[in-house]
């Protein structure tokens, strides 16, 4: 009789349990599929870095002799490409640095202090996220025309930083809030200071959500072309984005070199998700583990 019933059980089971391993394996192959639609072309675009013209349109596809340097030495010898990455790696530096700050302290304030007017405050920057602030390119324009710093990386970390604020007040606050009190209250009884307390003991805590903050802008802003094009005319002082468009001539394009740029302008943002992966993958996580 036990063993009836046991038998007649596993065969209600197994129809769940099979519609579960097809749910399963649906999501493994679209999983699979988006991370071949990813990836394809950049590797693509890799392989086309060692091929001259001639071989990209004859075989795109193929695998390239990947001793063939002569697009990459190209691009450091007879270009301004060093000129443009190390313009990229001032305006994003500069403008991740002063978005990280002040965000950090913006979202501190809001928070973790009560205070009249620290709803609205937080409304405002979070007003920042339906604006985009190419609608107002004009007047962007016309005010840096005034303040006389058109032509000038200064314009661009202005930008970007009032573009990258409002997320990450966004995303730090309300990591902050989930913050346990106690901590603060044994800092203070210990006789530490404000600014003690918030450096030594929240901005540690804080750090995986400031990943995610510095990875949600540091991208927008390493490949944007609008606003350079806008406020840069010099060409000792374009970004990659800009300066990569040299690389197409009126009637002829030099493929090979041009992709060649466009893998060594993407090297250092890949290798900066690598290497903050596992600190983005706790600061996505840390919700649910709360």
């Amino acid at each position: 009789m036990t063993t009836a019933t046991a038998t007649k059980a596993a065969s209600y089971d197994r129809p769940g349990l099979l519609s579960t391993l097809g749910r399963d394996g649906l999501i493994q192959v679209i999983l699979w599929a988006n991370t071949f639609i990813m990836l394809a072309p950049i590797v693509i675009m890799v392989f086309s870095a060692f091929k001259t013209n001639a071989q990209i349109f004859a075989s795109p596809f193929s695998v390239p002799d990947l001793t063939h340097v002569g697009n990459l030495t190209k691009i450091w010898t007879q270009t301004n490409f060093l000129r443009y990455l190390l313009n990229s790696v001032i305006v994003t530096g500069s403008s991740m640095a002063l978005i990280l700050v002040l965000g950090t302290m913006a979202a501190y304030a809001i928070g973790r202090y009560e205070f009249k007017g620290s709803g609205f405050i937080l409304m405002f920057f979070l007003a920042g996220l339906t604006l985009p602030l190419k609608l107002a390119i004009i007047p962007l324009f016309i005010l840096m025309r005034d303040f006389g710093i058109l032509n000038n990386q200064l314009s661009l970390i202005l930008v970007y930083v009032a573009m990258g604020l409002p997320t990450t007040v966004f995303i730090l606050t309300g990591f902050i809030r989930t913050l346990p009190n106690e901590l603060e209250d044994a800092a203070r009884m210990d006789g530490a200071s404000e600014l003690r307390i918030m450096w030594s003991v929240m901005l540690p805590l804080v750090r995986p959500a400031m990943v995610i903050a510095a990875i949600q802008n540091v991208v927008p802003i390493w490949n944007d072309f609008f606003f350079p094009l806008v406020f840069i005319q010099n060409d000792n002082l374009k970004t990659l984005p800009q300066g990569l468009t040299s690389f197409m001539g009126e009637y002829t394009t030099d493929w090979g070199v041009l992709f060649a740029g466009l893998t060594l302008s993407a090297a250092p943002i890949i290798l900066i998700y690598i290497i903050l992966s596992r600190q983005f993958i706790n600061g996505m996580t840390a919700g649910a583990v709360k």
